[in-house]
């Protein structure tokens, strides 16, 4: 996999290196820093940021759990919360994390600048942290996730592969992520980088929590200040906004193409009816390992060299080493090779009687 140094969020990037010049939050440290060395007995905290994603419940969680107790054979420890979206609720399970005396965590953060202070306490405690899927700030000794901006990339790029000839002709809604997820910037670029200048942006949001309530909310706002007939199409960065999004349309009996995001099976099952055009399908598997994996070498006081290829900037941070895992762009041309392939759902999870017609017409039998 390249090299990458993965962009932030412009506001994100006003936070200097200057500010944060501790030698304790400087990038320097070696990967196993304030790590004690240990045998496959280790504790390790896993701290995901909400339960309304299907995704941290479903597969994350397990998945993580699942490798770690591979690699330590079956002696390792998961000790895990879920903040349910509140950032304060998330600092205090560091606390509970570091007075348990975890080897090692691996965060999801909820808020991305507003962990770094419970970053810094880890730290401070011994205890090496792994960035999950958010590029938390503070001293983090290593980050696994998906390319974000080509993730926004893709997206775009189906949108206008859906538009084709009509992608002027009207307006476009886009839909982004939470403002305090520095992945949703970071989708929004990509998105942008493609877009821009070959669509015309009606309206756009910064949606907050993810929650598919306030998408639902904002479209119906969209709808009410563009006018129905003047939208061709909708960027929603991912799939529970989607649903949202969509039930908006639907009440006002406008059918365009929408994106999203995480293959979700509600997700998944639109785009089967036509309801949502794509999805992007990012492969869990490879991406809860990297973290089972970097943890428990932390946790052993083991190089992460031959597990972590790249290297991702933080607001805080440079040089962080990082498994980035590549993404897919999911239409109902490719779901057998994508979702049923590896394992994610199977044909009767997603052909239910609802969906049944819809997947026989596409051949999903």
């Amino acid at each position: 996999m390249r090299r990458a140094a993965v962009a932030v969020a412009a506001g994100a990037m006003a936070v200097t290196l200057a500010a944060c010049g501790s030698a304790k939050e400087s990038g320097g440290d070696s990967p196993s820093s304030g790590a004690k060395k240990k045998g496959d007995d280790i504790k390790v905290g896993l701290l995901l940021p909400e339960n309304q994603t299907a995704r941290y419940e479903k597969f994350d969680r397990p998945l993580i759990e699942k490798k770690i107790k591979e690699l330590t054979n079956n002696k390792g420890e998961v000790v895990y919360a879920n903040a349910k979206q509140d950032a304060t609720t998330q600092s205090q399970q560091v606390e509970s994390m570091i007075t348990n005396k975890v080897d090692v965590l691996i965060v999801d953060a909820v808020d991305a600048a507003a962990i770094r202070g419970s970053v810094q306490k880890a730290k401070d405690a011994g205890i090496p942290v792994v960035a999950y899927d958010r590029l938390a700030q503070g001293p983090i000794d290593a980050y696994t996730s998906f390319d974000n901006v080509t993730v926004g990339k893709t997206q775009g790029e189906a949108l206008l592969t859906a538009l084709g000839s009509k992608a002027k002709s009207g307006k476009i809604v886009m839909m982004n992520g939470s403002s305090t997820d520095p992945n949703a910037a970071q989708f929004k670029q990509g998105a942008h980088a493609v877009l821009d200048g070959k669509v015309n942006v009606g309206k756009e949001y910064d949606t907050k929590e993810w929650k598919p309530e306030n998408a639902n909310a904002n479209m119906e706002g969209a709808i009410s200040a563009l006018g129905k007939n003047n939208i061709v199409g909708v960027y929603s960065a991912n799939d529970g906004m989607a649903g949202g999004i969509i039930t908006a349309l639907k009440a006002a009996g406008i059918k365009v193409p929408v994106t999203g995001q995480d293959a979700e099976l509600a997700g998944v099952q639109r785009i089967v009816t036509g309801d949502q055009y794509m999805s992007v399908y990012k492969p869990y598997i490879p991406e809860a390992d990297a973290a089972a994996e970097m943890a428990v070498a932390l946790a052993q006081g083991k190089s992460l060299d031959s597990i972590a290829k790249d290297k991702v900037d933080s607001p805080t941070n440079k040089q962080i080493p990082s498994v980035l895992v590549p993404v897919q762009s999911l239409t109902k041309d490719n779901i057998k090779d994508t979702v049923i392939k590896d394992g994610v759902y199977t044909i009767p999870d997603i052909c239910t009687a609802q969906y049944k017609a819809a997947c026989d017409k596409i051949g999903l039998k």
